[in-house]
């Protein structure tokens, strides 16, 4: 799915070594005639090629505004404190210890600006990351493989849904933790029945109330009871279900460790 003109490799960022958070010219064309509420981008990516290509892809993205670009955590930082952002797009890893600083920053801007949305992007699919995202609430969460830019559409449909106060994940990141899901439970998930477990493993798989039903030879009913009682055993506060269906399967990908 990779479009070389959109995304570089490692090095490409040895261009523009001293690239600082600055104000961003992009600017995206109106297309719509009715009147909607633009959305303020801050995107954080260290590497050179990549930023521009993300860059390449809003400018695509209709009513979207990138308000400022960052290379490095310490400049991000500076933007979520300074900036009137509405969704930040950021890379998981960038300097100064190139590890988890997309991650800290979305916990940072939750406690600055928790009506503020955060999309991760990733290289590759880490589990351990997207638990950590998702940890302390999925509203305004997404976490995306950087492949994923290039489908405008599916871009466009990320950032409605995530600056809207919804959640996103990519599927190659369910898909990949469910093929390699290991049975075991050591954890919050023992408070499950095997029906129950059984349930959760088809939620994560992202099957509807009704597929499930089918697929378990059982109601309707009788699953919207199944993942009502999941949702109490696993401590899943009240909240919107769609919003409590994903910390539930991201308990399940992560083998239920808080």
């Amino acid at each position: 799915m990779r479009d070389p003109g959109l995304f570089g490799g490692a090095g490409a960022d040895q261009d523009d070594a001293h690239h600082s958070c600055r104000p961003s010219p992009v600017r995206t064309p109106h297309r719509r005639t009715a009147p909607v509420v633009t959305v303020r981008v801050v995107v954080a990516e260290d590497h050179y090629l990549v930023r521009q290509g993300v860059l390449a892809a809003l400018e695509l993205v209709p009513d979207v505004e990138v308000v400022a670009t960052c290379s490095t955590y310490d400049e991000l930082v500076a933007v979520i404190e300074d900036v009137d952002v509405d969704l930040l797009l950021t890379d998981i890893r960038m300097p100064p210890s190139q590890t988890d600083e997309g991650i800290r920053a979305a916990q940072l801007l939750r406690e600055r600006r928790p009506d503020s949305g955060v999309i991760v992007l990733s290289q590759h699919v880490e589990a351990a990351y997207a638990v950590r995202l998702f940890r302390d609430g999925s509203e305004r969460r997404g976490y995306l493989l950087k492949e994923r830019v290039s489908d405008i559409d599916e871009l466009e449909a990320a950032i409605r849904t995530v600056s809207e106060g919804g959640s996103v994940v990519d599927p190659a990141v369910v898909q990949s933790l469910v093929g390699g899901h290991d049975q075991r439970r050591t954890s919050v998930l023992d408070r499950l029945t095997e029906r129950e477990r059984e349930v959760l493993a088809a939620m994560a798989t992202g099957a509807s109330n009704a597929a499930i039903a089918d697929q378990l030879f059982v109601s309707p009913r009788s699953v919207e009871k199944h993942i009502s009682s999941i949702f109490t055993k696993l401590d899943l506060e009240p909240s919107d279900e769609t919003h409590r269906r994903v910390q539930a399967v991201l308990l399940h990908l992560g083998d239920g460790q808080p």
